[in-house]
């Protein structure tokens, strides 16, 4: 016999464990639990184990909303991360809801019941949960392996290949040369933090990425912490942080150029004279078209002013038996080669979603508010925003879902569905984001529409505006009665 909650909630990472304090808080009266396919809690925090693992965005936006953030450090390191997101759980009692080791492998609504069917894999064997609202917390990216290209030679090296996202718990790469293949957040995290034991650690990028360096702490933070009760601090912090953020990406969007050359100008200073900026660190794209890496404190330019790291621009031609072979002709030694190569993104942590019957394919969709999907019924996902951090929106959606149940509840509704009638409103790609994880699963993810509710804005200010304080009947919305009637079709339209 399976087991019923009013809301289950899958993932029991940052997202998950912030939706628990959420329903308790703001639905009390509903039973819920967490389902996590992992054996702990933390997502994210908790499978990377790479040295220097950190946030790439300060923590008083990283973190959750209703908890302070009370270490010294303002861009963390994972183990701090992780255990913020452990005593959370454990002060609210959500450890309590937590049930590891149960996989979601497939999710099935039906109108006539108004209930999601849930067939989840545990160690023991199959088991079954039904509930009236289901809510995707499972982040965006397959756990299972990262992404490696399929690059020539490979079973010719004699050397270490590592992916961050396995890394050996036994990998000694001290006084080692170490290659390091990738420029995004987590290679710019791996090579200083590698670079302070190893022989030399090279990165290796195809091309240039945005790096700006930030301090670790936050003065103004450590400041008001210091006058201010934690909870105000945090919050004024929080909101400068949040204004801040949002008025450099609009200043990237409308001043590209200007945004470009201000950030070269703080690498130069940061590097040798006569250093090739050109070359290793001025990008083909405009600021924020991809995201933009984070150094703590300079120590990425720190390691090469020091000749504990170095970096070469050039595409690979093929690994050899002792390292890699440039394109350009350059030959670079390796004992250990670390593939920072991104990630495979993966909806719903790979499980199949049908509504009566009908497969749900997410490309067939139109999201809507950045939460929900057109014409599937009572589920909402977390996805955080690509130009700031990922908590600012689990807040939100926490907070949204738990004003459409108990909208449901008032109006004695046991459906709730975005619903699209504007059949000449365009559609566009999911995200406006060039990173090599978006495009390769473009094909893959919903569509947003050219209006609001279905525009994804990427702002925080619009999104708070329109979650917690706009109204749950916004047109698209619907509030329904069980009903034997299969759930529509997706519109041509939605699927162009």
């Amino acid at each position: 016999m399976s087991e019923h909650f009013d809301v289950l909630v899958v993932g029991a990472g940052l997202s998950g464990v912030g939706a628990g304090y959420w329903l308790q808080k703001q639905c009390p009266g509903k039973s819920y639990a967490i389902i996590e396919a992992r054996g702990r809690k933390g997502g994210t925090w908790d499978l990377f184990r790479y040295p220097g693992i950190r946030s790439d965005s300060d923590m008083f936006t990283l973190g959750y909303a209703f908890r302070p953030w009370t270490d010294p450090k303002a861009i963390a390191d994972g183990p701090s991360i992780l255990r913020y997101i452990d005593e959370t759980a454990r002060a609210y009692g959500i450890d309590e809801k937590i049930r590891y080791n149960e996989r979601m492998v497939s999710a099935s609504f039906s109108s006539e019941e108004a209930r999601w069917k849930v067939e989840v894999k545990t160690e023991a064997g199959a088991k079954t949960y039904t509930c009236g609202f289901l809510y995707m917390c499972t982040g965006y990216y397959r756990y299972e392996s990262g992404y490696t290209p399929d690059f020539a030679g490979m079973g010719d090296y004699r050397g270490t290949i590592v992916h961050p996202q396995a890394w050996p718990a036994d990998l000694d790469y001290s006084g080692k040369k170490v290659v390091v293949i990738g420029s995004g957040a987590t290679a710019m995290t791996l090579v200083p933090e590698m670079a302070k034991t190893a022989g030399h650690v090279t990165m290796v990028q195809r091309s240039p990425t945005y790096v700006v360096a930030r301090p670790s702490s936050d003065a103004i933070a450590d400041f008001l912490r210091a006058k201010l009760p934690a909870q105000l601090a945090y919050n004024l912090v929080r909101w400068k942080n949040v204004a801040f953020g949002l008025y450099f990406y609009n200043l990237c969007k409308r001043k590209p150029e200007k945004v470009k050359n201000y950030l070269l100008k703080l690498v130069r200073e940061q590097l040798p004279s006569g250093y090739d900026v050109e070359k290793d660190f001025t990008p083909r794209y405009k600021p924020w078209d991809q995201r933009l890496c984070l150094i703590t404190d300079g120590d990425l330019f720190q390691a090469i002013r020091e000749n504990r790291a170095s970096v070469a621009t050039d595409t690979i031609e093929r690994f050899t038996e002792r390292g890699l072979k440039l394109t350009g002709g350059k030959e670079i030694e390796a004992d250990v080669i670390v593939v920072a190569t991104g990630l495979f993104l993966q909806q719903f942590g790979g499980a199949e979603l049908a509504v009566d019957g009908r497969k749900v394919e997410l490309s067939k969709t139109l999201n809507y508010k950045g939460m929900m999907f057109s014409d599937v019924p009572n589920l909402a996902a977390t996805f955080g925003y690509t130009n700031a951090s990922w908590t600012l929106k689990a807040d939100l959606i926490g907070e949204y879902v738990c004003r459409i149940l108990n909208a449901m509840e008032a109006k004695k509704k046991r459906i709730v569905v975005a619903r699209n009638e504007d059949t000449d409103m365009p559609v566009e790609d999911f995200v406006d984001f060039s990173s090599g994880y978006f495009q390769r699963a473009l094909d893959t993810l919903p569509k947003q529409g050219a209006r609001k509710p279905w525009r994804l804005y990427q702002n925080y200010l619009k999104d708070l505006l329109s979650l917690r304080y706009g109204d749950v009947e916004d047109g698209a919305m619907r509030f329904e009665d069980a009903s034997p009637k299969a759930a529509p079709a997706p519109r041509e339209k939605e699927a162009a």
